[in-house]
């Protein structure tokens, strides 16, 4: 038998070792900057409401709004989905009779039906789904507001709504009714408004803090609105390093979200990407970056009639943000549809609206629900998995938009998940080198999205392979490293 040599190399190890060394460096400090994406739990909305009106119990009653707008508006799947523009909606039959009988024909045999008439099993699926979120968890996120939706108030006044609010958020907290994700949105940190914005932070925190026992509500967030520069972000950290001082809570606990709604937030006065030092000066606090649409395109200078979500000027500036942050573990949030399906006639105690009154009534808001669903399809569409709020009749349209986007593209991802995972495990059976954990994570976060917020079952993710455990561990380099040790 010929022996066989080595190929003839020309670098030593000696040669390549400082080489490495500065590579390693220069690696390590990009997955500093870039941790990849958090494979946590993040809502798929914020729900913005003056601190004025909230109450301990907001969330729960928003959610019986939100039902009985939906069973005014949409009282059985076949409406809701023809309002909507569902697939396949429009061969769904109109005659309450035909659709009764349907809806029976679903319940019964939910996986025969999917496979002979997948347009009818959607409608059917999301209506059931959206109802039963309504019921079970309405809002998944809340932003007691002080800016916008408070106004500018005399100082006794925000103080008094200050604290009142911060007591209701611990009634809350005590009796479970908070949603999954609060916090407050402060004032701007201008010249104008810094001082009024950090009494109300002072004043909202240590009361709640105060009535809580030193214990902050799970996830936890102060938005920053209206940022153009790193120091009002370096100037907030500032402020809650002195709030934990003061009130005994861990260093590092309170969080910051920065919402970007001015061009200057976009591109700084030397033409650079702004963002990124907008986040760095958060120290690691910032777990969110909210685009302001309304206010954005009025620094564009556009007018009224234009400003709207699916604007290009909208669409460039979630664009740089997400380049900005793409790998920050920074989660995105989009704007708001600020046309609320609300009906022009309200009757009177005593009185009933006629039919013509009725029909305008429904008109108004079938029209603006099919804004809003087509406003987040657009943003779901370009991977902004979170958005604003501003109306309980909203939330039927927020969940049938997310659980259409997700059920619609359930097949595809589990079959690319699927395959994936075969892959990657082959790879790293036969030893190769696999090194694409961030595209597995990115494949594995869209069934956990779709199951953290009610629009798939676990039952649903598993047909990609994965077992329960693996699905609950929610990391995809841990599902490949105890592959490994289980063929090892």
């Amino acid at each position: 038998m010929t022996a066989t040599t080595s190929p003839a190399t020309s670098l030593s190890a000696d040669a390549t070792q400082g080489i490495l060394a500065r590579l390693k460096s220069a690696n390590q400090e990009f997955a500093k900057h870039y941790p990849g994406d958090s494979a946590e739990r993040q809502a798929v909305h914020s729900v913005y409401g003056g601190a004025h009106l909230f109450k301990s119990d907001s969330a729960p009653k928003m959610g019986q709004l939100a039902l009985r707008a939906l069973n005014e508006y949409a009282p059985n799947f076949v409406t809701f989905a023809k309002v909507l523009g569902f697939p396949g909606a429009a061969g769904l039959p109109e005659m309450l009779e035909q659709v009764e009988v349907l809806e029976q024909q679903l319940a019964l045999d939910n996986e025969s039906v999917r496979r002979g008439n997948y347009p009818a099993w959607l409608a059917y699926t999301i209506y059931q789904r959206v109802t039963d979120k309504l019921r079970r968890e309405a809002v998944e996120d809340f932003r007691i507001d002080f800016e916008d939706g408070f106004g500018n108030r005399p100082d006794a006044e925000e103080d008094h709504h200050a604290a009142l609010a911060a007591e209701e958020v611990a009634k809350g907290f005590a009796a479970g009714t908070l949603p999954p994700f609060i916090g407050i949105r402060i004032k701007p940190f201008t010249e104008e408004l810094r001082d009024r914005s950090i009494r109300t932070l002072d004043l909202f925190v240590s009361t709640m803090l105060a009535k809580t026992g030193g214990k902050l509500p799970g996830n936890f967030v102060v938005t920053l609105p209206k940022v153009t520069i790193p120091e009002q972000v370096t100037a907030l950290v500032e402020l809650f390093e002195l709030i934990e001082g003061k009130t005994g809570i861990a260093a590092g606990s309170l969080k910051l979200e920065i919402m970007v709604e001015t061009p200057q937030s976009i591109l700084n006065h030397q033409g650079e990407s702004a963002i990124p030092g907008l986040v760095q000066a958060a120290k690691g606090r910032c777990v969110g970056a909210h685009f302001g649409t309304y206010d954005y395109t009025a620094g564009c200078n556009i007018t009224a009639a234009y400003q709207a979500m699916r604007h290009p000027a909208c669409d460039f500036a979630r664009h740089v943000m997400q380049v900005a942050l793409a790998g920050t573990g920074v989660n995105l949030s989009d704007g708001a549809t600020n046309v609320m399906p609300i009906g022009p006639h309200r009757a009177v105690e005593g009185a009933t609206l006629n039919q013509d009154q009725i029909a305008e009534n429904r008109a108004v808001v079938h029209r603006a629900w099919k804004l809003h669903y087509d406003d987040i399809q657009h943003s779901l569409r370009h991977a902004y998995y979170q958005g604003w709020d501003l109306h309980p009749a909203q939330l039927p349209t927020r969940y049938a938009a997310v659980y259409a986007f997700f059920l619609e593209g359930l097949a595809p991802a589990s079959a690319r998940l699927k395959n994936f995972i075969e892959k990657a495990a082959q790879a790293t059976l036969v030893g190769d080198v696999f090194d694409d954990a961030a595209t597995g994570q990115g494949l594995l976060n869209y069934f956990l999205r779709g199951i953290n917020c009610g629009a798939l079952t676990e039952e649903e993710a598993l047909v990609t392979g994965l077992t329960l455990d693996e699905l609950r561990g929610r990391s995809f380099v841990k599902i490949l490293n105890a592959r490994r040790g289980l063929k090892g």
